[in-house]
């Protein structure tokens, strides 16, 4: 978003950032889950629009204190926000709002929930109810498995205080994707949609991650995009809404697509990554004036223009990852064009060379005439990045029809 923010012109400065950021404009050390820093930043620097990233902040209230300093923020309220905060609460709204999703129930007691996934068929889904960085859920291959992850959760805590409830849901056959919205509490206007590959390896094996690559557009998607709007979306921003919870934001939601229909998996209220990072390139509208809208509540008044391309993200993540993994890495290879942008996301500068800061470091990001021409492009630079023990999946948007 600081990328296409400046690209179209705006001022854009960050905290914390990092050095892929900092390159667009001045960075500051004030922590994303600072929101009295955050605050007093945006007034000292007289800030037109408080951009948030991350779920944490929104989670904590930080549109909520801005709004009180009578600062202007892009992000829904903690009272919205709860919608990624608790999958527990989501679910039950969904439920509450008729909207399609995995059979399941949602359990404080871990013995309850393990004698529940034992009526399941395996695979068992088993998700930590709180925020846990796209790695609090777990698929699991039987029902000892779902026993074990359910303990690991609730009793060993392996997710923290992420933990305390669980959800424990049957597995979606089908093929996932994410439908972006933006929504100013009286108007919602649909944006293009993106697939995100949320396996660590290829085909998809290995553990969940916060998503190792992604692709816009999803040209199998069909008439299933607007039944998913329908019938997803729409019922559970106006349930928001009905329940004294308006939605103001990037309202995203992970649906499986079944032989049934769309399904829900998950809501942010974020963009994404991957999956946001492939609509920035495409996006030939004005940003920063679609956020600002959003904020004024006048989004009515704004339209929407795409780039034909395609677009396609190939995710570098440190060896280890979504595991135990190193920092400080020495990185190198990096290149970009025109057409190609190589994102930052878990990197620092150490003693002015690049490091790795985190598990997912990369976001290769390309544009072509199709998918394939996208892909292409994304690999052959991914190819040239040098960090020890890096892996990246091979499989991103193979044979996307």
């Amino acid at each position: 978003m600081s990328w296409k923010l400046a690209r179209d012109g705006h001022e854009v400065c960050s905290a914390p950032g990092n050095p892929g950021m900092a390159s667009l404009g001045p960075a500051f050390d004030v922590a994303a889950d600072d929101l009295e820093g955050l605050a007093k930043l945006a007034a000292e620097r007289e800030i037109d629009l408080t951009v948030v990233g991350p779920e944490i902040p929104l989670v904590a209230g930080l549109t909520d204190l801005f709004a009180a300093r009578g600062l202007r923020v892009f992000g829904p309220s903690k009272a919205a926000a709860e919608i990624e905060g608790s999958k527990v609460f989501c679910r039950e709204l969904a439920r509450r709002h008729g909207v399609p999703m995995a059979e399941g129930e949602s359990f404080d007691d871990p013995d309850a929930a393990i004698d529940f996934a034992r009526t399941i068929a395996p695979p068992i889904v088993v998700k930590a109810e709180g925020l846990a960085a796209g790695k609090g859920v777990l698929i699991c291959r039987n029902h000892a498995h779902a026993a074990e992850a359910i303990d690991d959760i609730m009793r060993g805590s392996a997710f923290g205080d992420a933990g305390r409830r669980v959800v424990v849901e049957e597995f979606l056959e089908g093929r996932e994707t994410s439908i972006f919205t933006l929504a100013d509490g009286s108007t919602t206007v649909v944006l293009e949609p993106a697939q995100d590959y949320k396996r660590a390896l290829d085909g998809d094996q290995g553990l969940n991650t916060g998503g190792m690559g992604a692709y816009s557009p999803v040209p199998w998607l069909g008439e299933m995009r607007q039944r998913a709007v329908d019938e997803i979306v729409i019922p559970l921003i106006e349930g928001l809404a009905s329940e004294g919870r308006t939605f103001k934001g990037c309202f995203y939601a992970g649906l499986m697509i079944t032989a049934k229909g769309p399904r829900l998996i998950e809501v942010n209220c974020r963009f994404g990554d991957p999956d946001g990072i492939v609509l920035m390139p495409r996006l030939a509208s004005d940003l920063g004036e679609l956020l600002f809208a959003v904020a004024e509540g006048s989004l009515g008044a704004q339209k929407v223009t795409w780039r034909d391309e395609a677009c396609v993200a190939v995710v570098v993540a440190s060896g280890g990852y979504p595991s135990d993994y190193r920092k400080g890495v020495p990185i190198a290879g990096i290149e970009s064009s025109d057409d190609v942008v190589v994102f930052h996301a878990g990197t620092a500068l150490r003693d002015g060379s690049l490091v790795s800061s985190g598990g997912r470091v990369l976001d290769v990001t390309a544009l072509g005439a199709t998918i394939d021409d996208a892909r292409a492009r994304a690999y052959e630079t991914a190819a040239k990045i040098r960090m020890d023990g890096m892996h990246y999946r091979t499989d991103i948007a193979k044979g996307v029809q």
